[in-house]
């Protein structure tokens, strides 16, 4: 059994997440084997190369591919999906888009977000935003599978496969237009080892700004948010933590004005530990944290900042 990982990369960093697939995809293959897409992107080929249980890294450069769209990602990889059994990619944004679409090629079911392989075709996956978890069996004989990095340990580095160039697809009726990419300073949300983030109890964006702003640098935090702060206006979308967000799981997560819905628990309630600051005692989020602090934010926060020195 032969398995195909799909890189997740920035362009010049293979992303934490390829690494955690890649730890799921030696969980039922030793034959694991990564692809690479993008455009100039050999110092990323180069790195993944280098991750421990890696056969081979195939890298394919091109126009389409470099911006990520869904149907040149499909054209480059059903040439190869022949040598393969099963195809593996992070549940990104970028995974979500073009796996079905692999899938349907393929004319096989997509088996999403799972959490654990059991056997090379039972897998176990959340559902009903993670308060109940199935086991799949899939009879199909190719597997299309996107992987939530954060149950899966991160693949060590040490590997020395080999790198070869495979010819990149194109997507004839689609064109890439533009994007904005926001600037930080701070550790990406999805991969950041401290969390904190806010909830539509700050009220605004200029107080959701002055408060977790102000504590993510004292922490060297990624600065998160309800999908209610989100859709209120006070933090941008990228910043939403939950099953329509992203989802994380951290060292250390601080929930501040945020009440606890399903929708967010299912995206952080995996983080090793959760302190929550919420003046309700019976906000549903002290159900799963560690360390309750029942206090309005407006008094906590600074304390603690105090206290961080």
């Amino acid at each position: 059994m032969a398995v195909l990982v799909i890189a997740d990369h920035d362009g010049s960093v293979v992303r934490d997440t390829t690494h955690k697939t890649v730890t799921a995809a030696l969980a039922l293959s030793s034959d694991v084997d990564v692809l690479v897409l993008g455009k100039g992107a050999q110092a990323v080929a180069d790195a993944a190369a280098k991750i421990a249980g890696v056969r081979k890294v195939l890298l394919a450069e091109g126009d389409a591919v470099a911006h990520g769209l869904a149907e040149a990602v499909e054209a480059t990889v059903l040439p190869l999906a022949g040598a393969y059994d099963a195809i593996l990619t992070p549940a990104n944004t970028d995974g979500k888009n073009f796996a079905p679409r692999i899938a349907a090629k393929l004319d096989t079911a997509p088996i999403s977000d799972i959490v654990e392989v059991v056997s090379a075709d039972t897998f176990v996956r959340p559902i009903y935003a993670g308060n109940a978890l199935e086991t799949v069996q899939s009879a199909d004989a190719k597997k299309v599978i996107t992987v939530r990095p954060t149950a899966f340990a991160a693949a060590a580095e040490g590997g020395s496969a080999s790198v070869e160039s495979v010819a990149a697809g194109e997507a004839p009726k689609t064109a890439f237009v533009s994007e904005e990419m926001v600037k930080s300073d701070r550790p990406e949300l999805g991969a950041a080892k401290i969390v904190v983030s806010g909830g539509r109890a700050l009220g605004s964006a200029e107080e959701f700004h002055a408060v977790m702003d102000p504590l993510a640098d004292k922490l060297g935090a990624a600065v998160g948010a309800s999908r209610a702060a989100v859709d209120a206006g006070y933090a941008p979308n990228d910043y939403q933590v939950g099953q329509t967000g992203k989802v994380v799981a951290p060292a250390l997560y601080i929930a501040i004005g945020i009440s606890g819905a399903i929708q967010h628990l299912a995206g952080m309630k995996d983080s090793k530990v959760i302190v929550a600051i919420n003046k309700d005692a019976d906000a549903p989020i002290f159900q799963v944290a560690d360390y309750g602090w029942v206090a309005d934010y407006k008094t906590a926060v600074p304390e603690l900042m105090a206290a961080l020195g």
